[in-house]
């Protein structure tokens, strides 16, 4: 009689929430040669021998490892080694986080760092003046916590050459005071006119980056990621040595799927050079079969594209819809032919005419090549007309949540909700619609847009209210809330799906790799208002732990 291999790994005394098709549960799971052989309950024990490693549950939660769908871990791990604004909303903090790094790095040619809340300033744009006040003899650039906006002294307007006479680029806009003149903050494809100046990091700086950004992400229990731009951009350097470097050297431990910037001043003429980058990347734990197309910009600053202008202070229609980055009409055109190539296509599609055109896109190359497992992805969905929360599921597009985003918080009800009105603010990151009409659920974070954490996205998914709300804090759209076993489905099983992992990874199955994570708590068996709470205890990759808390 064949008598089963003896498990390398076991974790028993569960709970095992395992996102298998079933939602089953289980309270053991066996590991050897870093995949999972057995999930079941206390046969499993009987897989283990002399040498294995048993996991003692104590009654926490084991599930697959999370999977962050959007994220940008080298500018994270950038920005953290730098002037580091990211963990405060007050703009006096920010000034003494700036004067205190530019003494402590006295030789440094440039400030930088960023992080910054644009709820911290009226209108959410700071101006050169409070930068000349810390720092008056070197440029300075910071870019605040979403990357389409940056804050300038005016050394670093002087360096540009940016004054009243600078015409605002197409893609972007230079804030200016009644005379014309720039104030110190720069917006979308504005940032590039003193972005392309800062210095890039050595070789070195940017892959102990990268390394430490893995680090962080492993300890809030995500396995696989997307890098959603691969390629420079505006301020940030183009992560794709460093992710070399890692392979190479084999340190990267997650698995990663990294998305190929999409130059907007450019057409199909780069679609060659996207074919080689994907050749010339792709080894090891790194993919390189996605292409991003970030088609508009945000609703706060007003350029993420809409099908209705935004309203003015005094609520009345302005002459602004926002900017489509690339022309509709072309990017057909552009979605079909890297469909064609089989290339997925991860759309940065945060207004609702943004969202509309990506759609589009994709309906425009399933009509000329067929249905293709590209699986392509929008990204943000902050407004979706009705119209089109219908059309995902028929397209195979799926909807790619950054859930941390929707709450009531000063950014969403100071610079956001006054300027999109009733209507279309009750249309804000429909999840709860998208599931109803049956669309795939992923998720990431944006990170270092918003925190890393998979947790505290999850909670908001499911309560509508920001973890750290003030007491009182009304739901944000309570009817597009998400039950939490869709949520962590979105973020473990929805992104494996659109990272083409789901084969191997994204649930607890036997003969997938042993990608896992335990948490400090059952979160299904406390109050929905304390998923936030949550921690991760251990992080594991093909079975091999990658982090530990000091208390696992």
């Amino acid at each position: 009689m064949h008598r089963p291999q003896t498990a390398d790994l076991v974790f028993t005394g569960g709970p095992v929430h395992t996102v298998d098709p079933a939602r089953s549960t289980a309270t053991s799971v066996a590991v050897r040669d870093g995949r999972i052989t057995a999930v079941g309950n206390d046969e499993v024990l009987d897989l283990a021998g002399a040498r294995t490693e048993v996991v003692d549950l104590a009654g926490r939660l084991l599930l697959p490892g999370f999977q962050d769908a959007h994220v940008h871990p080298q500018g994270a791990g950038l920005e953290l080694a730098l002037c580091h604004l990211g963990d405060s909303a007050d703009a006096q903090e920010y000034l003494r986080r700036v004067a205190a790094y530019a003494e402590a790095h006295p030789h440094a040619e440039w400030i930088t760092g960023g992080g910054w809340s644009m709820e911290a300033f009226p209108g959410g744009t700071p101006t050169a003046a409070l930068l000349d006040a810390v720092v008056p003899d070197r440029p300075v650039f910071l870019p605040n916590r979403d990357h389409h906006g940056a804050w300038v002294n005016t050394r670093a307007l002087e360096r540009a050459g940016i004054d009243a006479r600078t015409p605002d680029p197409a893609d972007g806009r230079i804030e200016r005071d009644a005379h014309g003149n720039p104030t110190g903050m720069l917006q979308e494809g504005a940032v590039h006119l003193v972005g392309a100046l800062v210095p890039d990091p050595t070789p070195q700086q940017q892959t102990a980056a990268l390394l430490h950004a893995q680090a962080v992400l492993h300890s809030y229990g995500v396995t696989a990621w997307q890098d959603a731009i691969i390629g420079a951009h505006a301020d940030l350097t183009d992560p794709a040595p460093a992710y070399r470097a890692a392979v190479d050297a084999g340190l990267l431990t997650a698995r990663v799927v990294g998305a190929l910037w999409w130059d907007r001043d450019r057409g199909a003429e780069q679609i060659p050079e996207l074919v080689a980058r994907r050749e010339e990347l792709s080894r090891g734990r790194f993919r390189a079969g996605t292409v991003k197309i970030m088609q508009d910009g945000i609703a706060e600053n007003h350029t993420a594209a809409m099908l209705d202008p935004y309203l003015t202070g005094c609520g009345c229609p302005s002459d602004n819809s926002g900017i489509s980055f690339v022309e509709p009409g072309a990017l057909n055109a552009h979605v079909t032919a890297l469909d064609a190539l089989g290339f997925q296509v991860h759309f940065h599609a945060l207004g609702d005419r943004a969202v509309r055109e990506a759609l589009d896109a994709v309906e425009a190359a399933r009509a000329a090549n067929g249905r293709r497992d590209t699986r392509h992805h929008l990204a943000h969905l902050q407004v979706v007309h009705p119209e089109d929360v219908r059309r995902f599921r028929p397209l195979g597009a799926t909807a790619n949540l950054q859930a941390l985003w929707a709450a009531h918080e000063p950014q969403m009800d100071e610079l956001t909700l006054p300027f999109l009105g009733e209507r279309r603010g009750a249309r804000q990151y429909p999840f709860g619609d998208l599931l109803r009409a049956g669309a795939t659920l992923a998720a990431g974070s944006d990170w270092p847009v918003s925190s890393p954490d998979p947790l505290a996205a999850v909670h908001v998914a499911v309560n509508r209210i920001a973890p750290d709300a003030p007491e009182g804090t009304p739901v944000f759209l309570p009817a597009q809330r998400l039950d939490l076993a869709t949520a962590l489905a979105a973020y473990t099983a929805g992104s494996a799906y659109v990272n083409h992992l789901d084969d191997t990874t994204g649930s607890v199955t036997p003969g997938k790799s042993a990608d896992l994570v335990v948490l400090d708590r059952d979160p299904f068996a406390g109050p929905p208002a304390e998923i936030a709470a949550t921690r991760v205890v251990q992080t594991f990759v093909d079975g091999a732990r990658v982090y530990a808390a000091d208390d696992a």
